[in-house]
């Protein structure tokens, strides 16, 4: 509620610690003797983007990293860290790398904006804006904020896997698979941008045809898109324009 106070919020959390006390006795007793979740979540630090409320995870259920735009770069030692704890000693299964709709980082990058310091980390997604400019101006203009949103989710998920924590992780065989998806604060509802990455089939590929799905969504609503396969992309004349921008797997993993 906009004018309550701090003591507010102490109220609130004794009522809901007595609550939750109530109706699972026990629950904070067994919550403190271990965390053992199988999914971490790499979110937007946006307020109306809670993880848990939205998955319907309790607490100890998921491991959250969040800042702004939901970026992931490697001289990010936080979100490096949070990755290899989550992956290294909590053993997460799934990594879900969560971007939505209307972010006002992407929208920044998009347009230009300058909002202050906050302009040397959004520069990220103005790296992903200028690598799929043709694709971004030859949608509608309206359209374009949230096609932003799901490619940076997909360069995202790439940066995750490239990292060292992941390329390590697999190589000793660990099972772990990274995710992408958006979520639409105007509806409460995830999708499913349909990029999981598990260290076993070309990235590039996975990559590419996320592109080209994203491309599609936006531009032809409602119609159905056949993935091209990658033998016949490769050899086709045609297919760059319609994967324009989609060569990032293509840097060493660092």
């Amino acid at each position: 509620m906009p004018n309550e106070s701090l003591e507010d919020l102490f109220a609130h959390n004794r009522a809901w610690s007595a609550q939750m006390e109530r109706d699972r006795p026990g629950f904070f007793t067994s919550l403190v003797k271990q965390q053992t979740p199988k999914y971490m979540w790499i979110g937007c630090s946006d307020s109306r983007v809670p993880a848990n409320q939205i998955t319907g995870l309790e607490p100890g259920e998921v491991f959250v990293h969040r800042n702004v735009a939901n970026i992931v770069v490697h001289s990010d030692l936080n979100a490096l860290s949070a990755i290899q704890f989550a992956v290294e000693h909590l053993k997460v299964e799934h990594i879900m790398v969560v971007g939505h709709y209307g972010c006002a980082g992407v929208k920044a990058a998009l347009s230009g904006a300058r909002i202050g310091l906050a302009d040397n980390w959004i520069r990220h997604i103005q790296d992903v804006r200028d690598r799929h400019i043709a694709m971004l101006e030859s949608l509608p203009e309206e359209v374009r904020v949230d096609a932003l949103c799901e490619l940076n989710v997909a360069e995202q998920v790439v940066n995750v896997a490239v990292s060292t924590v992941m390329v390590d992780a697999w190589s000793r065989g660990q099972k772990v698979r990274i995710h992408g998806w958006s979520f639409g604060v105007h509806d409460g509802l995830l999708q499913d941008l349909q990029m999981s990455v598990d260290g076993s089939k070309p990235l590039d590929a996975i990559y590419k045809a996320a592109v080209q799905r994203i491309r599609y969504k936006w531009s032809k609503p409602g119609e159905a898109l056949t993935i091209v396969p990658r033998s016949k992309a490769e050899g086709s004349p045609s297919q760059p324009a319609s994967l324009d921008g989609a060569t990032r797997p293509a840097s060493p993993a660092v």
